[in-house]
């Protein structure tokens, strides 16, 4: 910085004199000048900073959104994952168990040991330690739900070993052909094709062409071999243990009543008689004379994969054809 010089008429002398800054005043202007600097240079290194970034602070931001989106995703593949358990677990307690007279699992059979805080204490210290702790307590949740559902399953194994004559009876498989059908209606309140009115439809059904082969879903009795009002050729199989299965709009009978049938046995084939808007079969399964939705009853003829598809088939099928 450049010395001011300053210079001031003298009257007396007739001359323009040096005036020389006390000492007081210089260091007062020193300090102003200071104070500007720094403030200057604290305005500049913020708009930098919080501008811009150093790079390490930019990799940083990077790498924590990438994180975060990571962790989205494993969210929503492991809400996908609950819901399949959620759909096991009730499968298992209104199906499997009341199939076999078990008591459902309880609530804390199933869920044990969740509710102990003590072991999240130590993710307290990591970055973003609120949604590490959230998805370990998810994924605790689920391991215990899958660890209790193997045990569920090894206790329905030991029982159904003691009970093969009744699960021989049981309606299991699918009463048609996989690759011979489109899942046409689902079981539920649903549009009748004829009426125009909602209805409770009691069954599935499965759209096929005309003589396709229809089979017996478990061992029994042929109790009905006729043609039905509204459901056309019709056959009702007594499966014992209070189970029935119906098999309506069929265009052949092949079987007669009074006549014992196995499981997988040719009984009739697909037609379209009765109250019905195109070849179809209309299959049902009642358990004390009360309609179950059928998809429950496949476990002996699907994979995981096949029934996942069958379900979300049956859910969306809106096209009743009876």
């Amino acid at each position: 910085m450049s010395r001011q010089v300053t210079y001031k008429y003298n009257p007396e002398t007739d001359n323009f004199e040096r005036i020389y800054p006390t000492l007081r005043s210089r260091v007062k202007k020193v300090g102003a000048f200071t104070l500007a600097s720094l403030a200057t240079g604290a305005t500049l290194f913020a708009i930098a900073y919080y501008g811009f970034g150093t790079p390490n602070e930019t990799n940083l931001r990077n790498e924590n959104a990438m994180l975060k989106s990571r962790y989205n995703v494993l969210n929503r593949r492991l809400d996908n994952s609950l819901k399949v358990m959620h759909d096991i677990q009730n499968r298992d307690d209104n199906f499997y168990r009341v199939m076999m007279q078990m008591e459902p699992m309880s609530q804390s059979q199933r869920f044990a040991g969740l509710d102990n805080e003590k072991r999240y204490k130590e993710l307290q210290g990591l970055p973003d330690a609120g949604l590490v702790k959230l998805l370990t307590q998810r994924l605790d949740l689920f391991d215990r739900q899958l660890y209790a559902q193997s045990i569920s399953f090894d206790q329905l194994r030991e029982e159904a070993g003691k009970q093969k004559d009744k699960l021989a009876h049981i309606p299991s498989i699918i009463p048609i052909d996989v690759k011979d059908y489109t899942m046409s209606s689902g079981y539920g309140y649903r549009r009748d094709p004829v009426y125009g009115s909602t209805k409770f439809h009691a069954g599935l059904d499965f759209a096929a062409k005309n003589g396709i082969p229809v089979y017996a879903t478990g061992d029994g009795t042929v109790t009905v071999a006729e043609r039905k009002s509204g459901y056309g050729n019709c056959i009702d199989i007594d499966h014992g243990y209070n189970y029935l299965t119906r098999y309506a709009h069929l265009s052949e009978i092949l079987v007669s009543p009074g006549q014992s049938v196995k499981r997988g046995d040719y009984i009739g084939k697909v037609g379209s008689t009765g109250k019905s808007t195109g070849p179809h079969l209309h299959y049902e399964v009642r358990f004390k004379d009360e309609p179950q939705n059928p998809v429950n009853y496949y476990f002996m003829d699907l994979t995981p994969e096949q029934y996942a598809e069958m379900v979300r088939e049956a859910e969306n099928a809106g096209h009743v054809m009876d």
